[in-house]
C-alpha cells in the first residue's frame, strides 16, 4: 500500500463545521471523491500528489517555503485518516501558498539537489538512485500549484492528509 497526499478545498464555512464535526469532514471528502470526475485541478475540490508529497516536502523545505502545504499547519482531528490526523490551512495561508507557488518552478526546487540527499533524509518512497528520479514529482508540480490559486481564488481553506 502507498501513501498519498492528499488535498480538499472547503469553504470558511465548512472549515467551521468540520472544526466542531471532523467526522462530518470525513464524509465530505468521501463525498467529493466519489462524485468528483476528473476537472481541472484550478477547478477541483480534491487533489492528490499521489506519492510524490515526501519528495515535494523535502523540496519545499529546502526551499525555504513559507507554508506546509504538503502536512498542513492547523490540527483539524486527533482522528487518523490514513498515515496520522488531518490537518489545515487558512485561506489566508492558501492565499500566501498559492502566491508563492506561482512565482516557484519545479527547476528552481530541484536546483542543486543531489538524489544522495533525498537517500540521506529517507524521502519516501526511497527511488533516489539518479538524478533523473528527482524530475518524478515534476508533472504534479503545475497542477497543484493551479489546484491552489483555484482555491485561493475562491478564498477557500484546505485540509490536508496523507492517506
Amino acid at each position: 500500500m502507498s501513501m498519498n497526499g492528499e488535498y480538499l478545498r472547503v469553504t470558511p464555512a465548512e472549515l467551521d463545521r468540520a472544526l466542531k464535526d471532523p467526522e462530518w469532514a470525513w464524509g465530505l471528502v468521501e463525498e467529493i471523491e466519489d462524485a468528483e470526475g476528473e476537472p481541472a485541478p484550478a477547478e477541483a475540490r480534491h487533489f492528490t500528489t499521489h506519492q510524490t508529497w515526501h519528495l515535494l516536502g523535502f523540496l519545499l523545505q529546502r526551499s525555504a517555503f513559507p507554508v506546509d502545504i504538503v502536512h498542513g499547519e492547523e490540527p483539524l482531528a486527533t482522528d487518523d485518516w490514513g498515515y496520522g490526523p488531518p490537518q489545515y490551512l487558512t485561506p489566508e495561508r492558501v492565499q500566501l501558498a498559492a502566491d508563492t507557488l506561482h512565482r516557484t518552478t519545479y527547476d528552481q526546487l530541484i536546483q542543486g539537489v543531489d538524489p544522495s540527499e533525498l537517500t540521506k533524509a529517507e524521502v519516501y518512497p526511497e527511488i533516489w538512485d539518479s538524478p533523473a528520479s528527482l524530475e518524478w514529482a515534476g508533472d504534479l508540480f503545475t497542477p497543484l500549484t493551479e489546484f491552489f490559486h483555484g482555491a485561493a481564488s475562491a478564498g477557500h481553506a484546505m485540509l490536508i492528509w496523507i492517506d
